[in-house]
């Protein structure tokens, strides 16, 4: 089922080329609603793993380089019953405003993006994306946030100041954070992978925790993990569930979740190559299963 026909994609090209005006007068006009309502519950579809050149989903390297397709897909997600909103890289949000996708949704901006995967530099993560005053200015919700912490890699500290300014500087706009810490270390070809070992996961919860002042308006972004209840103990803060690139195991993600919402502060998934690039193809069955995970089947 496609969504986004020629007709839509040649106004949304037509636009960004002859009316960049109307993005802004869009933005303003946009539908909000609260953070948190209802159940109090979040499902984010996430799309901003290509700014880093992540592009790869399964044995597919270029799965997410179609950019049609992808907005596609992210427009089938966000119409699904129950999805709350997105958590995507600037162009991203703009080609969703310009298509009307974003009425009464969750808009988190992502921020960081240049550590690119596979580079020297890759844990020197800058801020290429959104900064705190634009995600004000374009009335979002939020700021998104990576973390990958490696000890060996001088990189890592440098982005962990980086990331403490900007949730300070989001909390003093009314902003939420949301700060992905993910433990990594260097494979034998150099590319930094993540450590699923809960003793690492731990520790990066902790230290993530205690980034900006004040913590009141971060939420952490965190692993589904084997063990749920150890890394939930080592914080307060409110948590969505990542999803990652599920492989063939799209299943086994699903039972990993739902042990994980029985926490109290988890509180919903923002979850992108799994429920958008499904091995089925299948984007409104997987997104529906998450829904029901995260509000139940009462939505």
């Amino acid at each position: 089922m496609t969504i986004l026909n020629d007709d839509r994609y040649a106004r949304l090209l037509a636009m960004r080329a002859e009316h960049p005006e109307g993005l802004a007068e869009m933005a303003a006009r946009r539908r909000r609603r609260a953070l948190v309502e209802g159940d109090g519950n979040l499902m984010i579809i996430a799309f901003d793993h290509p700014a880093r050149g992540v592009l790869g989903v399964g044995d597919d390297r270029f799965a997410m380089a179609d950019r049609r397709d992808a907005l596609d897909r992210c427009v089938r997600a966000l119409r699904r019953p129950g999805v709350d909103g997105i958590l995507a890289t600037p162009d991203v949000v703009d080609d969703l405003l310009l298509l009307g996708e974003l009425e009464g949704k969750i808009v988190f901006g992502s921020m960081n993006r240049s550590g690119l995967a596979g580079s020297a530099w890759e844990l020197d993560d800058r801020f290429t994306g959104y900064d705190p005053a634009a995600l004000e200015d374009w009335g979002l919700d939020g700021g998104k946030m990576l973390l990958r912490l490696d000890y060996h890699d001088p990189g890592t500290n440098a982005t962990i100041e980086a990331c403490a300014r900007a949730i300070s500087d989001l909390a003093r706009r009314g902003l939420a954070a949301i700060l992905e810490p993910l433990p990594v270390r260097r494979d034998e070809n150099g590319r930094a992978r993540v450590v699923e070992d809960i003793d690492l996961v731990v520790e990066a919860v902790s230290v993530a925790s205690a980034l900006g002042a004040p913590s009141v308006r971060t939420w952490l972004k965190l692993p589904a993990v084997g063990d749920p209840e150890r890394m939930m103990a080592a914080t307060t803060l409110p948590s969505l569930l990542l999803g990652g690139d599920p492989g063939s195991e799209g299943n086994r993600l699903l039972d990993l979740w739902r042990r994980a919402m029985a926490i109290p502060h988890v509180r919903g998934l923002t979850a992108g190559r799994s429920l958008l690039y499904p091995r089925d193809g299948n984007v409104e069955r997987w997104v529906d299963a998450a829904v029901e995970i995260v509000h139940g089947s009462g939505e």
